[in-house]
């Protein structure tokens, strides 16, 4: 009946349009099972567009009332520096069109809980402010929801997320640590309720006056928030005030729009790496879900063959026979892609909820799914499909009608000869620059040219993969005929004899094992070179670190180095400062550093005493500094501090680029911006380690956030770091991992419907059903050991290449996770076993005199 609508000259598009529609309706699951394909390949990039979309909005929604109501805002241009002097407020008020001056205060704060601990904002801010009376300052106020806001002294208002996550009620007790002020007893008077939601974002509001104290100098301010008289232009308000300010370059005049826009800016800067970290696991899922889409049309191709010859026979031109092939693609990545991108608002959800689970401080809000999301989505999920069927589609009209129709035709394609010349030839030079990225001296080079030589030599393995599998599956299945008998030998052939197929049935898990494995060495690595540091490297007793971003506070870190036992002490500093035009961070280091932290000089002394100052090998290179060079350091707020090299010292990730010394310190960063990273402590002659932490535990238990470690604690709080980071690497790897396990699924039920007469034949000769089974297992399991045994050797060679590319940055210990290596080929044999369960059970239900009787 189809033929006859072929060979009508001008219909013959529709004709054969209808044809491939009702071939794919006629074959449901393989239409099914195509479909899956696309949806594995594009739901992860939809997520990942709604995700980041999300997260834009409900930020979006946060900040939108930054300055809101602000004409002119007057701020520092460095976040470290200590304000805006507090004398320019009566210059400003004196103005011509100023109408009202606001001074902002405010700085960081942990807030204690109803049990007497911190409260933990997974990252949000933890702020202190000062409470504005409705009427005296820009914009509205915020709804007081309970209670009564601060009047005196003492007395504080909490937003209303940060009262529940502390169990705090009006009229409680409790503490606010201020890290340059030390513990607060205040009483929770009233609690408010922002205009937007972020997460675990703590604002505790005192009183302008005890504001003032805690959190300024009491000469200088954060900002003031200025409002122009009724009819004047922000822009003309901006300029005025700009001219009437002394000529200090730290200063920012901005209009309330150009802060929300700075603001905003800054937000999308942040979220953009979380935006390419999503989409780079997206393209990994896609790219995974290519081979199996292609894997997929040509096994669909290959068994449609004689229905394309026939169709050949009566009339349709080749073009005609690939357009109906690109159509059935476009057909099924459209409706793939649909369902993908329902999958994908799925996976946003799922993941925004673990996210607000872990408290990690992302604000809330509804799901984004904006038509850019929709578009992108649909059209490559569409385009993906139909190039990966493009080569099916051109290989079905290149084969003559009459010999397709033949009974014994396969499809087996071109000669693999030159695409494994090719794929050698880019192997070589792949492994050519990893061996030069590995050896080159400067990081960014050596990790470009590591990653450029990975994604070649991974191109070379795809293209020279269908020529090694034959050969590898025959040493790996070796020893199956003799354990298995004839359903091994039948296993090992099936799995052999369509060397394109298998290869790229077993790549898709290739690509996920190899990253899961070269993530595995960065880790083992990354852990070996943190205990090396902590075991060659600290010769301290006991390490003590903050909770949180405020690190050590002063006072704390002062109880701590004056409690009794302690001998040697050092104390490690954040230091931000401008150096040749450049903002860069270093550290301050007080105390007998050489003592307590091993640090191999290169040439000099290790002398940080007066105006001495420490640099690494590679930062001297890059400035062209030598021992005895001064060195100008500008501060936050424009103090100029001139150091001089005293020594240098091989690079040591605990050190940074450089060390200056406490005068620096202190000449370099405002009094209240000041804070302890880490502190080493050696006990005093006579004192036990123990007696040493009860000391040191008892000194800083006051002030709540500091952790007293001794080395192998400290180690092991490290190694726990680095194991949550690897974990959400291994989750959204995952996400490949089942793709490749559908993938051979996919392969092995298509394959299993394209070999139904030989397993009817084996069937009707005596085969038992549970030998069909056992033979579609085998196969399974030599391919998935296959995919894994090349993703492992790839994923061990570019781990190698990269932890040495990264020995600079204090990843300098190369360690082999070997049992996690064995462990996933291991695991890799029960994949190929799971995956083989439905395609088995379809093979030996298998009818053998109906199969036998199909054309």
């Amino acid at each position: 009946m189809n033929c006859a609508r072929v060979r009508a000259g001008a219909g013959r598009t529709p004709a054969l349009r209808r044809v491939a529609l009702r071939t794919l309706a006629a074959n449901r699951v393989r239409l099914a099972l195509t479909v899956v394909a696309v949806v594995l390949g594009t739901a992860f990039v939809a997520g990942s567009f709604v995700f980041t979309d999300t997260l834009h909005k409900a930020f979006d929604g946060v900040f939108a009332d930054v300055a809101e109501g602000v004409d002119v805002q007057v701020s520092t241009e460095h976040p470290g520096a200590g304000g805006v002097p507090d004398a320019y407020g009566p210059l400003l008020r004196g103005l011509q069109h100023v109408a009202d001056v606001t001074p902002q205060v405010s700085g960081p704060v942990v807030l204690v809980d109803a049990d007497g601990k911190p409260v933990q904002t997974g990252g949000a801010p933890s702020m202190g402010l000062s409470y504005t009376r409705p009427g005296t300052a820009p914009g509205d106020p915020e709804p007081i929801v309970a209670g009564a806001p601060p009047s005196t002294d003492g007395e504080v208002m909490l937003n209303d997320a940060a009262a529940r996550a502390a169990g705090l009620h009006v009229g409680d007790r409790t503490q606010v640590l201020v890290p340059a002020k030390g513990l607060q007893d205040v009483t929770v008077t009233g609690i408010y309720s922002p205009a937007a939601d972020t997460g675990g974002y703590v604002g505790v509001e005192f009183t302008a006056e005890q504001a003032r104290a805690l959190f300024t100098d009491g000469s200088h301010v954060g900002a003031f928030q200025v409002t122009a008289t009724p009819g004047t232009a922000p822009a003309t308000l901006r300029d005025e005030i700009a001219a009437a300010l002394p000529g200090t370059p730290e200063l920012r005049v901005e209009t309330g729009a150009q802060v929300r826009e700075r603001v905003q800016s800054q937000l999308d800067d942040a979220l953009r790496f979380v935006n390419y970290f999503l989409l780079a696991f997206g393209a990994i899922a896609l790219l995974a879900g290519t081979f199996i889409i292609y894997n997929t049309f040509s096994m669909i191709v290959a068994q449609r063959m004689r229905e394309l010859a026939l169709l050949r026979a009566v009339g349709a031109g080749r073009r005609q026979i690939r357009r109906s092939v690109l159509g059935e693609a476009a057909a099924v990545g459209l409706a793939g892609s649909a369902v993908g991108l329902a999958a994908g608002i799925g996976l946003a959800y799922g993941l925004r909820a673990a996210l607000n689970a872990a408290d990690l401080g992302l604000p809330r809000g509804d799901l984004a799914v904006t038509a850019r999301t929709v578009v992108a989505a649909l059209i490559l999920g569409a385009v993906v499909t139909v190039a990966s069927a493009w080569v099916p589609a051109r290989r079905a009209s290149a084969v003559p009608p009459v010999a397709a129709m033949r009974a014994e035709f396969a499809s087996t394609g071109t000669s693999l000869r030159r695409r494994t010349a090719v794929g050698a030839l880019g192997i070589a030079g792949g492994t050519v620059a990893l061996v030069l990225g590995a050896l080159a001296e400067t990081t960014p080079v050596a990790a470009s040219v590591v990653g450029a030589g990975a994604a070649t030599v991974l191109v070379g393995a795809l293209l020279v993969s269908p020529a090694l599998s034959s050969p590898v599956i025959r040493i790996l299945g070796a020893a199956v005929p003799r354990v298995f008998g004839a359903p091994g030998r039948l296993a090992v052939t099936n799995a052999t004899r369509n060397p394109r197929r298998t290869s790229a049935t077993g790549f898709a898990l290739t690509l996920g094992l190899m990253l899961v494995t070269l993530i595995g060495v960065f880790g083992a690595s990354a852990r070996s070179s943190v205990d090396a540091l902590i075991d060659t490297g600290i010769r301290a007793d006991f390490v003590l670190t903050g909770i949180g971003p405020s690190g050590i506070p002063p006072r704390a870190a002062d109880a701590a180095a004056a409690a009794p036992g302690v001998g040697a002490v050092v104390r490690f500093h954040p230091v931000r400062a401008e150096l040749d035009g450049a903002s860069t961070a270093g550290l301050a280091a007080s105390g007998p550093v050489a003592d307590l932290l091993r640090m191999d000089i290169v040439s000099g002394n290790a002398e940080l005493t007066g105006d001495g100052m420490l640099v690494s090998t590679d930062a001297a290179a890059r400035h062209g500094w030598t021992v005895g060079d001064a060195v100008e350091l500008t501060g936050p707020d424009g103090t100029v501090f001139r150091s001089v090299v005293r020594g240098t010292y091989a690079p040591q990730s605990a050190l940074g680029d450089w060390v200056v010394g406490e005068a620096a310190y202190r000449a370099l960063v405002p009094e209240l911006a000041r804070r302890d990273v880490l502190m080493l402590v050696d006990a005093a002659p006579g004192t036990t380690p123990a007696a040493l932490r009860e000391s040191l535990t008892s000194a800083t238990d006051p002030y709540l956030v500091v952790q007293v470690q001794d080395r192998d604690e400290f180690r092991g709080a490290q190694a726990r770091q680095i194991d949550q980071m690897l974990a959400v690497l291994y989750g959204l790897l995952a996400l490949a991992i089942v793709i490749a396990v559908l993938g051979i699924v996919n392969t092995l039920a298509l394959s299993v419907v394209e070999r139904r007469r030989e397993i009817g034949m084996l069937r009707a000769i005596g085969t038992h059903r549970a030998q069909v089974r056992r033979t579609v297992y085998l196969e399974s399991t030599l391919i998935a050991v296959y995919g894994a045994v090349v993703g492992v050797v790839l994923g061990l060679a570019f781990g190698a290449a990269f932890v040495h590319a990264l020995r600079n940055e204090g990843i300098d210990h190369l360690a082999i996770p070997w049992a996690q290596s064995l462990a996933m080929l291991a695991g890799s044999a029960a994949v190929g076993v799971a995956a083989a369960v439905w395609p088995a059970s379809r093979a030996a239900r298998t009818d053998p005199l109906t199969a036998i009787d199909e054309p």
